[in-house]
């Protein structure tokens, strides 16, 4: 049995896969300031990406984007300032997605879903 980190990490490398697969470069995963975190920062296109990475094994309590709420959201808004400041990127187009993940039994991807610009 895995606690609740290993599902997360598990999820966040299938994560990076898929979007790897649907044309995005990971910058970085795991971006972490004493605020929180971002699960991962990718490019697509001419956006720089902050993805939420959601992973659970049924749908039982409600779809793992549900998590997302509207508190989850202004923490990663603000974590992306933290992170543009930081790098010093100030003109970049940016959009905030979020990767659903459901695993079966043997921790394998038993759905995925991408949701891109997710909110605003």
């Amino acid at each position: 049995m895995f606690n609740k980190k290993d599902m997360g990490k598990i999820g966040e490398d299938l994560a990076a896969k898929h979007l790897t697969r649907n044309g995005y470069t990971i910058i970085q995963k795991n971006f972490r300031t004493k605020f929180g975190e971002i699960d991962i920062i990718a490019r697509d296109g001419k956006f720089l990406v902050f993805v939420e990475v959601k992973t659970r094994r049924s749908i039982e309590f409600g779809y793992p984007r549900e998590a997302v709420d509207w508190y989850k959201q202004i923490r990663i808004k603000n974590l992306a300032n933290l992170y543009l400041a930081k790098k010093k990127q100030f003109n970049e187009y940016i959009r905030f997605d979020v990767v659903e993940i459901i695993l079966n039994e043997q921790n394998d991807a038993k759905s995925i879903f991408l949701i891109k610009n997710a909110f605003e």
